[in-house]
């Protein structure tokens, strides 16, 4: 049956457009090959270069300001303002740079609960583009998803924007326009800048109209039903502690938790390939075949065999592919509401306990300071440890005061009683340099029995500095690394470092004792 190419004057879109509709994953990466967009590698996956940028340009990120936005928005460093008349502006100048192109055009959907779907069309000036929007977002039946999509995303690394009259900070730029329910993308091949697009899209709409609380996490499944979260920002394990073979993936990045469910907000997974092997994450690694999309991957000299370890181009080395690529993936990806929450956090200085039960306050306190630790030699010019604290686990991402998000995750553990754990796939024994990374058949020993139960027993600790409370005994993992303390050679050193990192939190909480929350976000906090 042929496809019916869908209405586009809405864009204003010259009659000399090639429009290329709905094509399969194999129709794309003939056309993306076909462009000299980039090869197949040896493992069957469109290997691509995204060009200057390789990972996501937040200070380039818009949202327009207007009677939707103006005082709703958490506007300042993470939501910067742009006028409806520059979104305009830029709009006319972008539909006419594509309207003697070849375009691809892609119908899909976010949210795999029904209830709370939204249908997006994707328009794009490549086909690789086509091809992660097909990857990473749900693919409905055609019918289901009506004439006219609900958000429009066009995205265009060939058009540059001119900031002296665009309103822009540089030539590449990412615009949400909550009115028009559009999202315009320039000047950048990094297809990253799609996705979270619509993740900040639903983490506007879904707090405010329809009492779901978005989430910057992965989520798996028990085989009884259980549904269990995970919460960390790069490099705490979040990925690889989620795909556990003896539960399924609900999602490994973007899900939503309703009244009565968790749902996946994509429809497959978005995987960094730094240092990947087969040994280590087996699921994501036989998953880079046919129809996946490897972006910004060095290949072995004279092959076309990808070199994981070569970070040569960016250490943001990553692959698309559908969620179906994954053995254990549940479809649709719904399930029950979460009974164990797990924050993961890579703890350079080595104070705090590898696992550890949080209290409904404790649990706001930690997620709205999403913690985790960059280490000496991850970027230049760090030379030591260095905090990093990122509101939600996802402060890049949230269109709305971060307490809106902790006051909803709060009121949902009480209504629910759910279990919250603080864990420390970081260092123990000492700082970076000094300490040991904590192993990961630990990390896994001490979540697994957090979810079977291996935990529910009174023999805890309250921790001197933290106050978090740390079991005395732990199936499959050794007594004495559960306490951190004891772990150092120097227990006068411990604490001197652990005070330094319970203040460190201090003054980063700061920032939102301050705050005064308008009346819209009052009003907000009240919905949720």
């Amino acid at each position: 049956m042929k496809l019916q190419v869908p209405d586009l004057g809405y864009l204003n879109l010259g009659g000399d457009i090639t429009v290329k509709y709905q094509l399969s994953p194999m129709e794309l990466i003939d056309e993306a090959l076909l462009n000299k967009e980039g090869v197949l590698a040896s493992s069957g996956a469109l290997a691509v270069d995204t060009g200057k940028y390789t990972g996501r340009s937040p200070k380039d990120r818009f949202i327009v300001c207007d009677g939707i936005t103006e005082n709703t928005v958490w506007w300042g460093d993470v939501n910067i303002k742009i006028s409806p008349e520059k979104f305009n502006h830029l709009f006319n100048k972008l539909t006419a740079y594509l309207s003697d192109k070849k375009i691809y055009v892609r119908d899909s959907s976010a949210c795999a609960d029904p209830a709370h779907a939204i249908s997006i069309r994707v328009i794009t000036e490549t086909a690789y583009q086509n091809l992660f929007a097909n990857n990473l977002f749900l693919r409905p039946e055609l019918e289901s998803l009506g004439q006219q999509p609900e958000w429009t995303i066009i995205a265009a690394p060939g058009f540059l924007a001119n900031p002296a009259t665009d309103g822009t900070r540089q030539e590449n730029f990412s615009i949400i326009n909550f009115s028009m329910k559009m999202i315009l993308i320039g000047g950048t091949g990094y297809t990253g800048e799609i996705k979270k697009g619509i993740f900040s899209v639903l983490n506007f709409i879904l707090p405010l109209y329809e009492n779901i609380l978005p989430m910057h996490c992965a989520a798996n499944v028990g085989k009884d039903g259980d549904t269990a979260i995970f919460f960390g920002l790069s490099g705490t394990g979040k990925t690889t502690l989620s795909a556990d073979p003896n539960r399924n993936l609900i999602g490994d990045d973007e899900h939503g938790w309703g009244d009565h469910s968790v749902f996946n907000f994509e429809g497959g997974c978005y995987a960094k390939c730094a240092d990947l092997t087969e040994e280590k994450e087996p699921q994501i690694f036989k998953a880079i075949k046919f129809g996946a999309l490897l972006e910004n991957v060095s290949f072995f000299p004279g092959t076309q065999r990808a070199d994981y370890q070569n970070v040569d181009k960016t250490e943001n080395t990553r692959v698309a592919y559908p969620i179906e690529f994954i053995d254990d993936a549940i479809l649709p990806s719904i399930a029950s509401i979460p009974k164990n929450i797990f924050f993961l956090t890579a703890d350079a200085f080595g104070v705090l306990p590898p696992i550890s039960k949080l209290d409904v306050e404790q649990a706001m306190f930690h997620f709205l300071s999403g913690y985790t630790a960059k280490v000496a030699g991850t970027e230049a010019g760090i030379t030591a440890p260095q905090l990093t604290f990122s509101a939600c686990f996802g402060k890049a991402f949230l269109p709305l005061h971060p307490f809106v998000y902790a006051e909803m995750l709060g009121e949902k553990m009480r209504k629910n009683q759910v279990s919250v754990w603080l864990v420390n796939t970081g260092w123990s024994g000492g700082p970076y340099g000094i300490g040991k990374r904590m192993k990961l058949t630990y990390t896994r020993a001490m979540i697994e029995a957090a979810l079977n139960g291996g935990l529910d027993h009174q023999h805890y600790k309250k921790h001197h500095v933290f106050k978090l409370m740390i079991p005395l005994h732990c199936p499959n993992a050794p007594d004495e690394i559960l306490d951190p303390s004891k772990m150092w050679n120097n227990t006068e050193e411990y604490f001197i470092k652990a005070y330094e990192l319970a203040e460190a939190f201090e003054q980063n909480y700061k920032q939102f004792e301050q705050v005064k929350v308008s009346k819209v976000h009052e009003q907000s906090l009240k919905m949720c």
